[in-house]
C-alpha cells in the first residue's frame, strides 16, 4: 500500500515538474519579448533624439519608421515561439497555424516599416519651403512607392501561404479585362492622374482655368480619381482627372509678366499736343520701376475715333501677383492723367457736334411764292 502511494506521488511530481517546465518556458519567452521590446523602444527613442540634431533627413525617417514595426516584430516572433513550445507539449493541430501566421506577420511588419519610411521622407520634403521641390511630384512618387510595396507584400504572402502567384496573376489578368470594361471611367481618371503627375501642367497651389469649361480657381488637391479646385468665391470644385486630357488648361500662376493694355482717348481740340502726350507717357513707362522694359513696350496713336484721338498703352509689369499688378496699373493710369493735364488737354468722352452753315436759305413751294 505504501509502495503504491509512493509511486503515485512520484508520478504526480514528475507530471507537475514536466508541466511546470514548459509553462515556465512559455512565461520566460513572453517576458523576454516584453523586456526586449521595451529596451529596443527606448534605444530607438534615444537614437531619434540624436538623429534630430543632424541635418540628414534619412536617419530621422529611419528611426521614426522603425520604432513600432520593430516592437511588433519582436512580439510576433516571441508569441509564435511560445506557441511552438505549447504545440510540442500538447500536439494540438490548431497550433500548426502559428508558423504561417509568423511568416505573414514578419512580412506585414516589413511592409509596415517600408511604408512608414516612405511616408516620413515624403512628409519631410513636403514640409520644406523650397521652390525646387514640387509637392505634386513628391506626393505622386510616395503614392506609387506605397502601392508597389503593398502589392509586393500581398504577392509574397500568397506565395508563403501556398498559393500560386502565376495563377493569381493569370486570374487577375482575366478579371482585369472584365473590371476594365466595368470601371472604364475609373481607369480613365487613374491614367489622367498619371498624365498630370508626369506632364505637370499644374501643381497644388496653382491658379488654373479652362477656356473650354467653366473651371477656374486654385488647385488644392490632386488625387487618383479627381482634383479639388477652390474657386474664387471659395466653393470647392471637384473635377475628374480624365477631363484634363480633353480640354485646354491655362496656368496663369506660371506667367512671367502681367500685361497692361489700355486705350486712352484725347479730344480733337487737343490734337496739337497728342504727340507730346504720347512721348511723355512712353518715357514715364520706361522710367517706371515696376515696368519690365525688356518686354514689348508700345505707346502709339492708333485710331481716329468719332469723339477722340485714341492712343494705346501696351506694356508688361515685373510682378505676376494679382493684387500688386492692379496697384501698379492704377499708378500708371493716374500718371497718364497727370501727363494729359500737364499739356492742358482733356480725356475725351462721347460727344456730338451740330454744324450749322453760315447762310441758311429756305425755298418755299410754288404755291407759297404765289
Amino acid at each position: 500500500m505504501l509502495d503504491n502511494i509512493a509511486n503515485m506521488t512520484d508520478s504526480i511530481i514528475k507530471w507537475i515538474s514536466s508541466d511546470a517546465m514548459w509553462v515556465s518556458q512559455v512565461f520566460v519567452v513572453i517576458l523576454a519579448a516584453l523586456v526586449l521590446a521595451y529596451i529596443v523602444s527606448k534605444a530607438i527613442s534615444n537614437m531619434r533624439i540624436k538623429a534630430k540634431k543632424t541635418k540628414n533627413p534619412w536617419d530621422d525617417a529611419l528611426f521614426h519608421a522603425a520604432k513600432r514595426p520593430i516592437k511588433a516584430f519582436i512580439w510576433i516572433v516571441g508569441l509564435t515561439f511560445a506557441l511552438e513550445i505549447i504545440h510540442l507539449k500538447t500536439g494540438a493541430d490548431i497550433l500548426t497555424a502559428a508558423y504561417p501566421m509568423r511568416d505573414v506577420g514578419v512580412i506585414a511588419t516589413l511592409c509596415w516599416f517600408v511604408i512608414r519610411f516612405v511616408s516620413s521622407v515624403e512628409n519631410y520634403y513636403l514640409n520644406r519651403d523650397e521652390e525646387s521641390i514640387d509637392p505634386t511630384t513628391v506626393g505622386a512618387v510616395g503614392k506609387i512607392l506605397r502601392a508597389a510595396v503593398i502589392i509586393t507584400a500581398i504577392l509574397i504572402v500568397l506565395q508563403t501561404l501556398g498559393f500560386s502567384v502565376s495563377g493569381v496573376l493569370a486570374f487577375g489578368g482575366v478579371g482585369g479585362i472584365a473590371i476594365g470594361f466595368a470601371a472604364k471611367d475609373l481607369l480613365a481618371n487613374f491614367f489622367g492622374a498619371l498624365m498630370i503627375y508626369f506632364d505637370k501642367p499644374f501643381k497644388v497651389g496653382d491658379w488654373i482655368r479652362s477656356p473650354d469649361r467653366d473651371i477656374e480657381g486654385t488647385v488644392e488637391h490632386i488625387g487618383w480619381r479627381q482634383i479639388r479646385i477652390r474657386t474664387f468665391d471659395k466653393r470647392p470644385l471637384y473635377v475628374p482627372n480624365a477631363m484634363f486630357s480633353t480640354i485646354a488648361v491655362e496656368n496663369p500662376s506660371r506667367m512671367q509678366n502681367r500685361r497692361i493694355y489700355e486705350t486712352v482717348g484725347v479730344r480733337y481740340d487737343d490734337a496739337a499736343v497728342v504727340g507730346d502726350i504720347v512721348a511723355d507717357v512712353k518715357q514715364m513707362l520706361r522710367e517706371h520701376p515696376e515696368i519690365d522694359t525688356n518686354q514689348t513696350l508700345i505707346v502709339n496713336v492708333n485710331k481716329f475715333a468719332p469723339s477722340s484721338i485714341d492712343f494705346f498703352v501696351y506694356t508688361f509689369t515685373k510682378t505676376t501677383d494679382w493684387i500688386t499688378f492692379h496697384d501698379i496699373k492704377q499708378d500708371i493710369m493716374l500718371k497718364i492723367i497727370e501727363i494729359i493735364d500737364k499739356h492742358h488737354a482733356q480725356i475725351a468722352f462721347p460727344t456730338s457736334t451740330l454744324h450749322i452753315a453760315d447762310k441758311l436759305t429756305i425755298e418755299g413751294s410754288a404755291g407759297a411764292k404765289a
